[in-house]
């Protein structure tokens, strides 16, 4: 005999049984992201980034003299997606973009001067107070980031959810 807990449905509506948008927070946090990017993009605009273009160099600016593949998982972006973008980077220069001389297959990336300037000049740093999250900033973004790594562990051979 099964005993089994009965629960809603991820994005189930109280009422009337049916489904509602509001409630799935998959949409939330999707339309959560496209209102960072209308957010981003007048401050982006004014430096001629793309919101990508402007996480690429803010993650290069953690560690310099990483390989486009360290940099694409960093991303959650693959190398065709992420090449046109660090070409775009180094000829506007923000960017060097080198051949590793150990493995000639490897291609090293740094900042420049200009990016890393860029970086420090910390364009988006309005936007945390446009949150309203005020005190609470780092433990949504440290729970969304948790979320993730979830959703992604959980697809990961051998999770038993697959």
């Amino acid at each position: 005999m099964s005993t089994s807990k009965t629960t809603k449905a991820p994005g189930a509506a109280a009422e009337n049984g049916g489904k509602k948008l509001s409630n799935f927070l998959c949409f939330a946090i999707y339309s959560a992201n496209l209102a960072f990017g209308r957010a981003y993009k007048p401050l982006l605009d004014k430096l001629g980034l793309t919101y990508t273009q402007y996480v690429t160099l803010v993650a290069l600016s953690e560690e310099d003299d990483q390989t486009v593949g360290m940099l694409g998982e960093k991303l959650f972006l693959e190398s065709n997606t992420l090449t046109p973008i660090l070409k775009k980077l180094e000829v506007d220069g923000y960017l060097q973009r080198r051949r590793d001389p150990a493995d000639e297959r490897q291609v090293r990336l740094t900042l420049t001067a200009a990016g890393r300037a860029l970086v420090d000049a910390d364009p988006g740093s309005a936007l945390v107070e446009a949150t309203g999250l005020g005190d609470d900033f780092s433990t949504v973004q440290q729970s969304v980031a948790g979320l993730r790594d979830n959703l992604l562990r959980s697809m990961q051979p051998g999770s038993g959810k697959e």
